[in-house]
């Protein structure tokens, strides 16, 4: 049954990177993108369901099963996000947060007593636990206020998605480089592969303030625009 699941685990993650891959690719908004994030939220629902049930059995330490918690809570928030096209706030908001708060509680608890051990030490677990809070925090502001904006749910589905979509290009290029060729173990196109998703995020986000401060000036030139007089050259389409 171990075996059969890590088979699935790592079919779930390969198909997750091409997947979430073509959703990057694509036209934003689209039919198609739709069909690759939803197919890439099937992929890394898997992926975490099984990295939560082979985690505690991993070898020669076992690892907990929080982290296959924590891939399906981005990814399901992301998506979320995405498909409520109201903005409005309800009980999956108010789960998310519990869930985000509670896992992030007991990740920073585990990293203080040391029963969480990473490779790399108490710090990649310290770094999760604070962004589980982060977004527990993010969350609750959400049922706080009931409702999200057009501009804060499209960067909060960016975020959570692309998040989610590192961890599995992350787990992938600079996880499982002993199953790689000799010749690229090691190199920089491998980080590279691994942080695309961090580089695609921040694309987005800059690109949405930019829209949004454009669509501003915009609005301000036509305002003080004398009746009668042609509209400014700033205000035409490119």
């Amino acid at each position: 049954m171990l075996k059969a699941l890590l088979a699935l685990h790592i079919a779930a993650g390969i198909a997750g990177i091409l997947l979430g891959t073509a959703a990057v690719a694509v036209r934003k908004g689209g039919q198609l993108h739709a069909k690759a994030g939803t197919g890439f939220l099937v992929s890394m629902l898997t992926l975490g369901i099984t990295a939560s049930i082979l985690e505690p059995f991993r070898t020669p330490r076992p690892g907990s099963p929080l982290v296959g918690v924590f891939v399906c809570y981005f990814v399901l928030t992301s998506w979320v996000a995405a498909r409520r096209r109201d903005g409005t706030a309800g009980w999956f908001e108010r789960a998310a947060a519990v869930v985000a708060l509670g896992t992030g509680a007991l990740m920073l608890w585990g990293g203080l007593g040391g029963s969480t051990p990473t490779p790399a030490g108490r710090g990649p677990v310290f770094f999760l636990a604070g962004l589980c809070l982060l977004a527990g925090s993010l969350d609750l502001r959400v049922v706080l206020r009931g409702r999200l904006t057009a501009g804060e749910r499209i960067r909060r589905h960016l975020w959570r998605m692309c998040f989610a979509f590192f961890i599995a290009t992350g787990s992938f290029f600079l996880g499982q480089q002993k199953v790689m060729p000799v010749a690229v173990r090691g190199s920089p196109i491998l980080f590279v592969l691994a942080f695309a998703p961090f580089a695609v995020m921040l694309f987005w986000l800059v690109r949405l303030r930019f829209t949004k401060a454009v669509a501003r000036l915009k609005l301000r030139i036509s305002s003080t625009t004398p009746p009668g007089l042609p509209a400014s050259p700033v205000t035409m389409e490119t």
